[in-house]
């Protein structure tokens, strides 16, 4: 029987069960679309549900690729497809140098692992934060911008989800974003909490500035459970609503880091509840 670690503060009212079903139809392929970051022009998946808006909406925070460790073609619609039908706009974007913009910039694992080359630990930490802090934030605000623009989308129901470093980054994307109404974290800053104390203060200081409830995901063989672990107890401290889930080990220890595009099942009915809950 699968179990999980569980701690909840939910707000006043919320429903248990969530008020969104499911969609019966299957959702329309996604588009391709151009997110424009500055001087880039990042590609985006966009997928959308069946039947007629506004619809609550979806920013995904993919985690870091390097050129040596490219994502999985198949992932992005893996998540697509399961937001959509359960009724959400869902915009995959695809920060600079990875994916389908790979000849746009640089990825962020080429720039952390040529930092961790010359400079060690600390540079590849420092590096880490600045991207985060700096372009990547941008990447994702200019994300943000335009699943708010869209017609279909209605602007006071938006959630972002983030796995691994996009974990990182969503939470303190929500932060600066405080119309963003929920995050989900799948094995945020898992790879990278022990070893950068300044990632886990930036992390912490996000959560205390945060207005929007958080769900936080991890699998048992995740390469570390200690983020949700204590960020949910910040948040918990501080008696912000928020969710914390580790579910049973997962495959081998990449598997469980990647559990968001490997096993739907586990998480399904819990982020869609959760979601249901905090975007009414």
């Amino acid at each position: 029987m699968r179990q999980a670690i569980l701690h909840v503060v939910l707000p006043i009212g919320a429903a248990v069960c969530g008020s969104f079903q499911a969609n019966t139809g299957a959702p329309q392929p996604p588009a391709n679309v151009i997110v424009k970051s500055g001087e880039l022009a990042l590609h985006a998946l966009l997928w959308q549900p069946s039947g007629s808006g506004p619809f609550p909406a979806v920013l995904f925070n993919h985690g870091s690729y390097a050129s040596t460790d490219a994502m999985p073609p198949g992932d992005p619609a893996t998540v697509g497809q399961v937001f959509a039908r359960h009724g959400y706009v869902f915009l995959f974007l695809f920060r600079q140098g990875i994916g389908l913009s790979s000849r746009e910039g640089t990825a962020d694992g080429d720039l952390m692992t040529r930092a961790l080359a010359v400079d060690g630990q600390r540079g590849r930490n420092r590096i880490q934060l600045q991207l985060l802090e700096g372009e990547e934030m941008n990447e994702a605000l200019a994300g943000l911008t335009f699943l708010r623009a869209l017609p279909d989308v209605d602007p006071r129901r938006i959630a972002v989800v983030g796995h691994s470093f996009g974990g990182s980054l969503s939470l303190l994307l929500a932060a600066r974003e405080p119309d963003v109404r929920a995050v989900v974290i799948f094995g945020g800053a898992a790879g990278s909490w022990g070893a950068s104390p300044q990632l886990r203060s930036r992390l912490r200081a996000a959560v205390d500035r945060m207005r929007s409830a958080a769900l936080f995901i991890h699998t048992a063989n995740d390469y570390s459970t200690e983020p949700g672990r204590a960020l949910a107890a910040e948040m918990q401290r501080r008696k912000l609503p928020h969710q914390l889930k580790i579910y049973p080990a997962f495959g081998a220890a990449g598997d469980g880091h990647n559990l968001v595009f490997r096993s739907l099942p586990t998480w399904e009915a819990d982020v869609f509840a959760f979601l249901a809950a905090n975007l009414r």
